[in-house]
């Protein structure tokens, strides 16, 4: 049995190689965290150069709404691995999977609910 911060570290990992396999990239910055039943990831720095522009170079609304349906919808098509890698690495099903992007700062957060609450061993304390 892995620790908390094993299991988070896990799915960080997990994720970061979906955004690069989908996405051509990695975020510059990834964090998971365990709350109950709830698996909360946050990923920093996630805009490919081309996205970012595609949000400069069209009217505000446009380029925004474009990129978040672009992005929801590559959510949606890779539910099924994320889900099956997220219970692989918790040993608990998923519920559903909450998703959004803000084009502003590049910040992406990614919200699985669990059937229940994880087990793990506590971390030993040296």
């Amino acid at each position: 049995m892995n620790t908390q911060g094993e299991i988070e570290a896990a799915i960080c990992e997990g994720i970061s190689h979906f955004e690069q396999e989908y996405l051509g990239r990695g975020p510059e910055d990834i964090r998971a965290h365990l709350v109950g039943d709830l698996l909360v990831v946050r990923l920093r720095g996630i805009l490919t150069a081309a996205e970012q522009q595609l949000v400069k170079a069209l009217p505000t609304d446009a380029g925004r709404g474009l990129l978040k349906q672009v992005r929801t919808q590559l959510m949606e098509a890779a539910r099924p691995a994320l889900e099956t890698m997220v219970r692989d690495m918790t040993g608990v099903k998923v519920v559903s999977l909450h998703y959004d992007i803000s084009t502003q700062t590049g910040e992406e957060i990614v919200l699985f609910t669990l059937t229940e609450p994880p087990a793990f061993r506590e971390a030993k304390r040296g």
